[in-house]
């Protein structure tokens, strides 16, 4: 996906955001705040919104001198989520699709997302997905790829959703390779993060190299290029791997839920929307 003019805010309002969780200096915040906008001057419309988020969150760290301002609001968003994890599980147990509900889960785990909105309740969130229709639902193309595939590469998005990734590892009956992000960038999940999650206990966990909030092949390493190319059945979770990985040429399966009226425009469903879609399938 590439960048639209109503990317611009939003890239000022998560520097700002960051930049106040990593420090108290104002002076350095309003440092960070010119810097970003001498960057954006020169940013293409035709870049991706993760190559941008890269940048920004380069000038936070060189900035302030802090490389994980969200690292306490991840601990805490998965220790949340672990407490739900039990339950969550058995109404995957109890329900008559089991597949489909364990995707439902998944994707209203997608709502711990701080780039986008740092106000939400998990709990709600998790009951209304479970009885929301889906705007896009290519559920049985899901399953019948799934079916044909040996193994699953799964790439990661937000710390604390990862519990509920794993509740949908567990459901896919297939190996598991799960990806997370190389470096510390906004709440995305890191291989610790996805420790503490219990992601190792499902999956085999492997960085896509990349330090940008959002999955942007250019920009990961060699190795995950490698897989990437190889795999036969891709899930993608969240908004920022459908900004770098929508144009691609490849089966992947986005799972995510609208939460920006930009990326619902360019999906095309309305903001707020639930969304299985699957490209080149």
């Amino acid at each position: 996906m590439r960048t639209y003019l109503d990317c611009i805010p939003c890239f000022f309002k998560q520097a700002l955001r960051a930049g106040r969780l990593a420090t108290d200096d104002e002076m350095k915040i309003k440092k960070l705040l010119e810097e970003v906008g001498e960057m954006l001057k020169d940013i293409s419309i035709e870049s991706t919104p993760p190559e941008t988020g890269e940048l920004i969150y380069e000038k936070v760290r060189e900035i302030t001198g802090n490389v994980d301002p969200y690292l306490e609001i991840k601990r805490e968003n998965t220790r949340k989520a672990l407490t739900l994890y039990n339950l969550l599980r058995e109404k995957v147990e109890k329900s008559n699709d089991g597949l489909l509900t364990a995707i439902r889960i998944a994707i209203a785990g997608n709502v711990m997302d701080f780039g986008v909105n740092e106000n939400f309740d998990i709990e709600q969130e998790t009951d209304e997905i479970l009885s929301k229709d889906f705007a896009i639902c290519d559920y049985d193309k899901f399953k019948s790829y799934l079916d044909e595939t040996d193994k699953v590469l799964y790439i990661g998005d937000n710390a604390g959703e990862s519990v509920f990734d794993r509740i949908l590892i567990e459901r896919l009956n297939k190996p598991v390779t799960y990806i997370v992000r190389e470096i510390p960038i906004i709440n995305d999940v890191t291989y610790k993060d996805a420790l503490q999650a219990g992601i190792d206990k499902v999956a085999t966990i492997f960085s896509s190299g990349t330090r940008a909030p959002g999955t942007f092949l250019k920009k990961c390493s060699r190795e995950f290029i490698e897989m990437f190319n190889s795999a036969k059945f891709i899930i993608s979770k969240g908004q920022g791997n459908y900004e770098g990985l929508s144009n691609e040429k490849h089966r992947i399966f986005f799972l995510l839920k609208a939460k920006c009226y930009v990326i619902a425009n360019d999906i095309g469903v309305s903001e707020g929307d639930i969304v299985l879609k699957g490209i080149n399938v």
